[in-house]
Parts: C-alpha cells; sequence; structure tokens
C-alpha cells in the first residue's frame, strides 16, 4: 500500500485537522509500505496571497506535523513546491482532461454559485491535485466522505491519459477515512477556517479554555436531562477522552441535574491533556528550525526520486521524450 495526501497551509491547524485527518496520516504511516505526507503550498496560492504568511504557514504546519507524530523515518514528509516534477506532470495531465469534468468540481461550482469570484489555479486544482496522486504511484489516498469526488477526478484523469498512451498510471482509491470525525466548531457547524468557528490544536491553553467556555449550548434548564448524542459539546468531549469517561459523561446528560459549564471545563482539561506531549516537542522543534529544514529538504529529495521515474514514464508515453 502506498500513501498520499496533502494539506493546505492556509493557517494554524485546528481540531478539526487533526480528528478529520492528521490522527489518521499518523495511523497510516505505520501500516503503508511507503507514505507521502506533502505541504501543499501551490494549493494554497488560490487563496493565501501574501508571501510572507504563506512561507511561515509553510514552516508552521511542517513543525504542527512533526509534533502530532509524523514521523519521517517512517514517512516521506516535504512542501508540494518542492517537487517541480509535479507541476510538470500536471501539465501532461492537463492535454488530456475535459473542461466538462472540471466544470462539474464542487469548489468551483460552488465559488461560481455564490458569484465569488474563481481564478484558473481554482478552475484546474483538479489536475494538480491528480498529478499529486499519480506522481507517487499512489494507490491509497485518505479522504473524507466529502472529498470522494476528488479522487473520482483524478481516476478519470489518468484513465484518459491511459487510455490516450497506454498503461502509465496505479489508478488510486479512495481510502475512507471511518474513524474520521467529524469535527463541530463552536457553533456547532463543522469546524473550519472558513466559518471562524474553530479551536487551534497549539493556541495557549487559556485562550483554548476561553474559547471552550464561548462554545454555543442550547438554554435547556439544569434539572433537565439531555441526548448526549445530539449536542455537540458531548461529540467534543468524546474526541479526547477513552470509553469509560465517555459513558460516565453520557450519563450525566441523561440523569439532568448538571450545567454545560461542568461538560465545558471537562473539554478544556481533557483537550490539554491530550495534546500536552504534542505541545512540549513542538517548542523543540521551533528551537531547532535546521533539523525542520533538514527534513523537509530529505522528503522533498524521496517524493522527487519517485517522481522523476513517474513523469519520465509519462513523458516516453506521450511522446516528448525522445533520445
Amino acid at each position: 500500500m502506498i500513501v498520499v495526501s496533502g494539506i493546505q497551509p492556509t493557517g494554524r491547524f485546528h481540531w478539526g485537522n487533526y480528528f478529520g485527518a492528521i490522527k489518521q496520516y499518523v495511523e497510516l504511516q505505520d501500516q503503508a509500505d511507503a507514505s507521502y505526507y506533502f505541504i501543499a503550498n501551490l494549493h494554497a496560492l488560490t487563496t493565501v496571497r501574501d508571501p510572507e504568511v504563506l512561507r511561515r504557514n509553510t514552516i508552521d504546519a511542517a513543525i504542527d506535523l512533526l509534533a502530532l507524530g509524523i514521523n519521517p523515518d517512517r514517512a516521506t514528509l516535504f512542501v508540494q513546491s518542492d517537487v517541480p516534477e509535479v507541476t510538470q506532470l500536471c501539465w501532461l495531465l492537463m492535454t488530456c482532461t475535459p473542461m466538462g469534468l472540471l466544470e462539474r468540481c464542487h469548489a468551483y461550482k460552488d465559488k461560481k454559485a455564490k458569484g465569488l469570484p474563481a481564478d484558473a489555479g481554482l478552475f484546474t486544482y483538479p489536475v494538480l491535485m491528480a498529478a499529486d496522486i499519480l506522481a507517487y504511484d499512489a494507490d491509497t489516498v485518505p479522504v473524507g466522505e466529502d472529498q470522494i469526488q476528488h479522487i473520482e477526478v483524478c481516476r478519470d484523469i489518468a484513465g484518459s491519459f491511459n487510455h490516450l498512451y497506454g498503461e502509465v498510471f496505479v489508478m488510486p482509491r479512495a481510502k475512507i477515512m471511518e474513524k474520521a470525525a467529524r469535527v463541530p466548531g463552536t457553533d456547532g457547524e463543522k469546524m473550519s477556517k472558513s466559518y471562524n468557528n474553530t479551536i487551534g490544536i497549539f493556541d495557549d491553553p487559556k485562550v483554548v479554555r476561553k474559547t471552550i467556555m464561548r462554545i454555543v449550548t442550547d438554554s435547556r434548564p439544569i434539572h433537565e436531562p439531555k441526548d448526549p448524542e445530539t449536542d455537540h459539546l458531548f461529540q467534543l468531549y468524546s474526541l479526547f477522552v477513552g470509553e469509560k469517561e465517555r459513558e460516565a459523561m453520557a450519563a450525566r446528560y441523561r440523569a439532568g441535574g448538571f450545567g454545560y459549564g461542568e461538560v465545558k471545563q471537562a473539554l478544556a482539561d481533557a483537550a490539554e491533556k491530550y495534546f500536552a506531549e504534542a505541545r512540549e516537542y513542538r517548542k523543540e522543534l521551533e528551537a531547532k528550525p535546521q533539523f525542520v529544514r533538514e527534513v523537509l529538504g530529505d522528503g522533498a529529495a524521496m517524493a522527487r526520486k519517485k517522481a522523476a521515474e513517474v513523469l519520465a514514464r509519462a513523458q516516453a508515453a506521450c511522446g516528448i521524450k525522445y533520445a
């Protein structure tokens, strides 16, 4: 099994990023024959226009991923733009990608429907995403259910190229991250930077606690029993504790006689404890910038080696590589 996935450096990672994706990346690095995890700074160019912010976000993302458990001895961690073979491959794929396929993609359609500006980068980003996957002969791409379309588009593009030029690309499959949680934000909607409802993984614990205390809850009186399964505060608490603690809290909900403030305090305590080790390791990594650069450099070298093999194969197949 060869795994590949990327994550955009559009801001500091939050609980949704961790429980929705990064936690699964860490688990998969021990199960895969090879795993490639990249910081998708080229994709981020469609939304981040400040170069200093993008540079800082990219390094922060690398430090965060290492602190959260990505092990460079077991996974290849690199920055997307450090593998130019991918953008070369992207053009080859672009030449056999139907316009209609891209017009049906969610991100482009959503922006267009909302009357928001959609540049050529947003329109063609599924082709770059396909190149990101196909460049490493990846057969497994961990995604949430809302991202399955991305893999279907990749398969369509790879299939078109293979149909024209022979069996060049491995056909990837989506690995639905069933363990990946739908993480509610502070307003109960899906946690997302777009909704401004996130809780940062590495925010100061005092800031995190204040944010948690502001989480929106219903106005039911303290004495009234509550259903834990429909409560987003309980869903958040469940992410950080074991089954025993989860069941104990669920029993409190069903019995009534408690306030949401009590749950918020328990959530803040559990979250602080859960990320304590990662927070300490992150401080160490911040003090070792050269080590982080070396990890990214070594990762890029390994990724380039594999991507160069695939690119050469594709170039030879379509006739632009010659003796």
